[in-house]
């Protein structure tokens, strides 16, 4: 998979495409990712990227040309790529959603900034997308999510398939709780259908403590 990622500060994404899973991702040869300078398309000698709102208002919005351009320019070498927009307004950002998009050959995703975008740009857009009910500084710290969401679900980067397969939201519930040791802790007892190798008790287990913590934590997973 290539993700090309528009933004104005591509500096933001060098350490953390290099630590961790997404660095295991680029050494297996999983994903190649490029953060592309949005500045380096801006018009003018000064490379405006910016310009006031029609119909005035606060803050400055992202000009349609420079951002035109920097997605055909990321087409040059990532023809087929899906471009996702992040922003407040779009549809929340799912697990389902990380693993659709783990299909694709390639991301373009768009980092907004200031008072978003133009609405123009929207017409080479294939998703909207919103990390939750929230608003942040800019997109670059929802891209960084989502590309981490969808990169570890691309085949040889967890070492372990069954990582992502029981996880919180992959069965549409809330992951279980793990205990590792020692077997007691200042009290707390790891609970004993865990201890005695019993299979079908452990997996029975860990099904009523994903439920509980599902209807206590996040109810709206359960609902109709």
């Amino acid at each position: 998979m290539k993700i090309d990622i528009i933004t104005l500060f591509p500096e933001i994404f060098t350490h953390v495409l290099d630590h961790s899973m997404l660095h295991k991702a680029r050494e297996v040869g999983a994903v190649e990712f490029r953060a592309i300078n949005l500045r380096e398309f801006g018009i003018g000698p000064r490379q405006q990227v910016d310009d006031t709102p029609y119909g005035g208002g606060a803050g400055m919005l992202l000009k349609p040309e420079p951002m035109f351009a920097a997605v055909a320019h990321c087409r040059e070498t990532n023809p087929d790529a899906k471009v996702v927009m992040m922003t407040p307004r779009g549809k929340q950002f799912r697990q389902l959603d990380a693993k659709r998009l783990a299909k694709e050959q390639g991301l373009i995703i768009l980092c907004g900034h200031y008072e978003g975008f133009d609405e123009r740009i929207l017409s080479i857009v294939d998703e909207e997308v919103s990390m939750g009910d929230f608003v942040l500084t800019g997109g670059e710290i929802p891209a960084m999510a989502v590309a981490d969401s969808i990169v570890r679900l691309l085949p040889g980067v967890l070492g372990d398939q069954r990582s992502h397969e029981e996880e919180s939201f992959s069965q549409g519930l809330l992951e279980h709780a793990h205990y590792t040791r020692p077997q007691e802790f200042r009290g707390m007892k790891v609970p004993e259908e865990l201890l005695g190798g019993n299979h079908a008790k452990i997996h029975e287990w860990r099904r009523q403590d994903s439920i509980k913590k599902t209807e206590e934590n996040r109810p709206d997973l359960t609902e109709l």
